[in-house]
């Protein structure tokens, strides 16, 4: 005679075993291309690269740990595309020309190594860079960040010219990576950096060829994207992060930016990552109030925006990144048709195997609680010191500490970084 228990738990296996075939299951591009399963490691900022913007040892020890996690596909942190004044963060890797070729294609090989597919996320800060890195930052429209103009310079407007260069310097970085022996790579259209710039009517306030309206706003990022694919070619994936909204009155919202979904549709984008928020309102990390509470609870903050393009645009491959924790809220977003590959970021500086252990059925959930230490200073640095201090230790041979006390993160983080990296964006 079966017992209710033993009826329960057999249900629980063939649930979670449901969960890791979905989960498992390949995934191709319309391009042919494939990732082995669905799982992905979305970019992550490690801020490890040399001072002369080589990815230099330290990153390959990170990505040599990363290698046997059990993604699909691993996305690296942000490659900047000019060190003159395009650094976001102390650390950034930079590829404006083929003189790091040897170690990116080192990267490359350590990235691949367990299986995994590898692309590369491009970007450039605009006016988000630090005034320690960059005094004197370009941006579409010379408004400075509000609120930050001690850490932030306001920045010059870039000319026409420069804008022509930013694009071509886009492309550039775009075939040294391939050329390296990454597989792809992703547009970092995001969390308030250049091409979010341009995109922001707050942000973006020309009224020439390159703003004005929301198609003058979009035509830069539509045309580095033109530009990577003649660089590229058609086999290469061309991705892009996007923000659903940037959840500022006045700016960037959910209607425009399914414009440009379906503009960069029209030009043969490959793959979307949704994403959402800015300096200023970080919806990415998951702390900001406009995340009503049922969509926390159902783990992917941006779920329903995902749902919509679906909708619009049923053929746009999607991936979503933030906040999934558990492997039937993974599978749930899979099985629903609304997305195609689910982005894991935090969870792998904590847990770097657990995409492997949720594949293999060794574990279901992801367990991301960053240990509080009670000082109000202190807890507000926490969930941007807590994730780059895991990863720099994994860079440093050693494992994770998920359980060490806040405030040596906090003075860990102070060292490497200084004060003026604490509103960083992570991915």
């Amino acid at each position: 005679m079966t017992t209710h228990s033993e009826t329960t738990a057999g249900h629980a296996r063939s649930g979670a075993a449901s969960a890791r075939s979905v989960l498992s299951r390949s995934f191709e591009l319309p391009n042919g291309f494939v990732i082995p399963n669905r799982l992905v490691k979305a970019a992550l900022s490690e801020g490890l690269g040399d001072r002369d913007g080589a990815p230099g040892a330290r990153i390959q020890r990170l990505y040599r740990r990363w290698a046997g996690s059990g993604v699909g596909l691993s996305i690296t942190g942000n490659v900047m595309i000019d060190r003159r004044h395009g650094l976001g963060e102390p650390g950034n890797v930079v590829v404006e020309d083929e003189r790091h070729l040897e170690q990116l294609h080192a990267w490359a090989e350590t990235t691949k190594a367990g299986g995994s597919k590898a692309w590369v996320q491009i970007n450039h800060p605009g006016r988000q860079t630090p005034r320690t890195l960059t005094p004197h930052p370009v941006a579409p429209s010379a408004v400075g960040l509000q609120g930050s103009a001690k850490m932030f310079a306001t920045p010059r407007e870039l000319n026409g010219a420069e804008i022509e260069d930013l694009i071509r310097r886009y492309a550039t970085t775009a075939r040294i990576v391939t050329e390296a022996g990454f597989d792809g790579v992703q547009i970092h259209g995001a969390h308030g950096y250049l091409v979010s710039q341009f995109l922001s009517p707050l942000a973006n306030q020309r009224t020439d060829a390159w703003g004005g309206t929301p198609e003058k706003r979009r035509r830069f990022v539509i045309e580095v994207l033109g530009a990577m694919r003649a660089e590229v070619g058609q086999d290469v994936p061309v991705s892009i992060k996007l923000n659903s909204a940037d959840f500022q009155k006045g700016g960037f919202g959910e209607d425009e930016s399914l414009e440009v979904v379906h503009a960069l549709a029209d030009e043969g984008i490959d793959l979307l990552e949704v994403s959402g928020g800015t300096y200023t309102s970080a919806a990415m990390l998951g702390v900001d109030a406009s995340l009503k509470e049922s969509t926390r609870r159902r783990e992917a903050y941006f779920l329903e925006y995902a749902e919509k393009v679906r909708a619009q645009v049923p053929r746009l491959p999607l991936m979503l990144t933030g906040g999934f924790r558990t492997a039937d809220g993974m599978s749930d977003a899979l099985a629903s048709g609304a997305i195609d590959l689910v982005g894991l970021g935090r969870p792998l500086t904590v847990q770097p195997d657990f995409p492997a252990d949720l594949l293999a059925g060794r574990n279901e959930e992801s367990v991301v609680n960053p240990r509080r230490s009670g000082i109000k200073l202190l807890d507000n640095l926490t969930e941007l010191t807590y994730y780059s201090v895991q990863m720099w230790r994994m860079a440093a041979g050693k494992e994770p500490a998920p359980d060490r006390h806040a405030a040596i993160n906090v003075t860990q983080y102070l060292l490497n970084n200084g004060f003026e990296s604490l509103r960083s964006p992570r991915g």
